[in-house]
């Protein structure tokens, strides 16, 4: 399977709500930073901001791969779990390139 070809149930199915609220909560900081920039707030009060945003996508970003990698690679069909374990490391190359 591939990215275009997903089964319908996600590793993250069970956590879902709680990934929505984390979602919404970066939702929320990211505001606040727009806000702060309007405001002409302290550049460095302002960064403090986004690192903090950015450790809350990363929380984020670790939650699903651990996931995928239970629910998706081990879990999954073993005629898939080779390419799905090339998709994980892949993930985890661009999430490790950021910045």
């Amino acid at each position: 399977m591939t990215t275009t070809d997903r089964p319908s149930s996600r590793g993250y199915s069970a956590s879902r709500e709680q990934l929505l609220k984390r979602l919404s909560r970066v939702e929320g900081q990211v505001r606040g930073v727009r806000g702060m920039v309007e405001d002409d707030r302290y550049c460095i009060d302002v960064l403090t901001q986004i690192s903090a945003i950015q450790a809350a996508l990363d929380k984020v970003a670790l939650g699903l791969l651990d996931d995928h990698a239970h629910h998706c690679v081990v879990g999954g069909p073993a005629e898939v779990k080779a390419d799905r374990t090339d998709e994980l490391m892949a993930a985890v190359g661009r999430l490790l390139r950021r910045g």
